[in-house]
């Protein structure tokens, strides 16, 4: 990547640098529906507390999309306890379903096999790179996810919907980068694989875009990438 034209380059998480591979959350859900039960803790059977949280999440994920919103599972989970569990809940018991329920979702998860290397040789050519990601997650567990995958060292920051106000498309998240960036919009790419959120939400700051298109998806009239890839290695060719 020696004549690479950017100083930055932006990332979208989920299918650009990892496959999420299965996004069940049943045997998740189960999992720390059993542990609260080993609590002693007094639930409905498992298959009416699920289809309430299901109710409820699904109900916020759809809102999310009109409002930039984020849907947060934990909002969710203590929504159920406050509805089902007559008892206050600490914190810490909050964290440790949380952890044990992502810890079941990220097992799945796979890095693409390109992802590294690139990654490994736009940072030796000194391109700074980040992440955005719109995420229903806390934080703390897509900071677990990201080690778990062996992807924190490449990353000066991370930036996920589920800890700020507003989820891409929204301005707001991209401008959190540039602050952090610090350098020329125009020297900054923003690389994913959806139209709306990572290329005419990032488009609308005044970043360049490369559209990762792996599936050959037809052209997403009107948006318009500044480039087009099918894989991360194609940022190889990367031209003004």
């Amino acid at each position: 990547m020696q004549n690479f034209p950017y100083k930055a380059v932006v990332f979208d998480w989920a299918y650009t640098l990892v496959d999420l591979v299965d996004e069940s959350d049943n045997k998740a859900f189960e999992r720390i529906y059993q542990t609260m039960q080993g609590w002693g803790w007094n639930l409905p059977e498992y298959k009416v507390f699920y289809d309430h949280y299901r109710e409820v999440f699904e109900l916020m994920i759809h809102q999310s999309r009109s409002t930039h919103q984020e849907a947060r599972f934990e909002e969710v989970l203590k929504l159920l306890l406050l509805s089902h569990y007559k008892e206050k809940v600490e914190n810490e018991k909050i964290r440790e379903l949380l952890r044990e329920y992502y810890e079941e979702i990220y097992k799945p998860r796979k890095v693409y096999d390109e992802t590294i290397p690139v990654l490994q040789e736009l940072q030796g050519h000194g391109v700074r790179l980040g992440i955005i990601s719109n995420t229903t997650n806390p934080d703390f567990m897509k900071d677990y996810e990201r080690e778990l995958l062996g992807l924190s060292s490449y990353f000066e920051f991370s930036i996920y919907s589920s800890g700020v106000p507003f989820r891409k498309p929204h301005p707001s998240i991209y401008e959190i980068a540039l602050k952090r960036l610090s350098v020329p919009v125009e020297e900054i790419l923003f690389v994913g694989d959806s139209p709306l959120a990572d290329i005419a939400g990032p488009q609308a700051v005044g970043m360049h875009t490369a559209w990762l298109n792996r599936e050959e998806a037809p052209h997403p009239e009107p948006i318009r990438p500044d480039y087009v890839i099918h894989s991360l290695t194609d940022l190889r060719e990367i031209r003004q």
